[in-house]
């Protein structure tokens, strides 16, 4: 795409991924299954956390099986939705009438990006939900981490379409702030006004300042100044910007690649402190599936004998700030860890 297209011819092209754009004020329908717990509502009600482990969806190879990860994440679905079918899994969650926005993390290139594997098996399952090939974005805040993670680019034409938002006019980015408690920044075109949906495929990860990189942490890759927001182990900035329509009323889904993790030295790529968890994790809270990520890592460092996060200086805090403004729960006792 050329960058001097202008916004208005760019966005006549992206109105024919589907319907048109959506307005941000748009609401989300009763299918996104997010929870948090009002007054005297049943305390029985948790979040439900899938942790999908099976040493054979990667072989000897380092080849990942895309069969097996689709039936994983298929059967997880099922069970967060309550579904017989992973057909009706896929349509409680998303309406052949979206526009669906699936996050990458790629910071790390190819070495420790999701997987194409898995981001394969969800756009198989949102197609199967109705939504058609073109109303469908990969995207990170660059053409070149998709490139390096191993993603090629298809900004127009059929099929589903990957590209960074420094693909966009004018530097993709909302010409205007959004202010939400601590947070200032302008959003991604991608995020804010193009997708009614979002998916987000972050990486199992530790971060040498926030704690951990996991799902929450991944949307500082749609706003402009994420550099802004590391103080204070990213607290409350993490926090405060899931909290926004944009992130908060979209997201649908978390499907987390821990086929590979990193429990040190994060977010960059450190092969000494990486280990092979041939896992993911999935969940339709974002909160709930960042605690048990966490938890996850601070096993791991128990086992090789490194002292906590907390006793690191850099306590993942913002995950009950997450909790705290309602964006699901932390509590391990309303968290429901299913292993398949």
């Amino acid at each position: 795409m050329s960058i001097k297209k202008s916004r208005r011819d760019f966005l006549k092209e992206v109105a024919t991924i589907g319907t048109g754009l959506c307005a941000s004020s748009l609401l989300l329908s009763n299918n996104n299954i997010l929870r948090t717990l009002n007054a005297g509502e049943d305390i029985s009600l948790k979040s439900r956390v899938i942790l999908a482990k099976d040493k054979r969806f990667v072989n000897v190879n380092g080849i990942a099986d895309s069969i097996l990860i689709g039936l994983a994440i298929d059967s997880a679905l099922m069970k967060i939705t309550s579904s017989e079918k992973p057909l009706d899994a896929w349509r409680s969650l998303f309406n052949e009438d979206d526009i669906v926005g699936i996050k990458l993390n790629c910071l790390a290139g190819k070495r420790f990006s999701p997987h194409t594997e898995i981001v394969d098996a969800v756009i198989n399952g949102i197609k199967s939900a109705g939504v058609k090939d073109n109303n469908i974005i990969i995207f990170e805040r660059f053409n070149r981490e998709l490139e390096d993670a191993g993603f090629s680019i298809r900004e127009r034409g059929s099929g589903f379409r990957c590209f960074g938002t420094d693909a966009l006019p004018s530097g993709g980015y909302d010409s205007q702030p959004q202010i939400i408690g601590s947070v200032g920044s302008c959003f991604s075109q991608i995020a804010s006004s193009f997708c009614t949906a979002i998916v987000n495929i972050p990486v199992l990860k530790d971060h040498d300042l926030a704690g951990v990189s996991i799902g929450m942490k991944n949307f500082y890759g749609i706003i402009h100044n994420p550099n802004k927001y590391h103080d204070g182990n990213c607290n409350p900035y993490v926090a405060d910007l899931n909290s926004h329509p944009y992130i908060k009323d979209k997201l649908r889904l978390v499907v987390c690649d821990a086929l590979k993790a990193q429990y040190h030295g994060g977010p960059a790529f450190k092969p000494q402190w990486a280990w092979d968890f041939r896992g993911m994790l999935i969940s339709t809270d974002p909160v709930a599936l960042d605690r048990i990520g966490a938890d996850i890592i601070e096993k791991k460092r128990r086992e090789v004998n490194m002292p906590s996060l907390k006793d690191a200086g850099r306590e993942p805090k913002y995950i009950k700030t997450a909790a705290n403004l309602g964006l699901g729960f932390d509590d391990p006792s309303l968290i429901d860890v299913t292993s398949i």
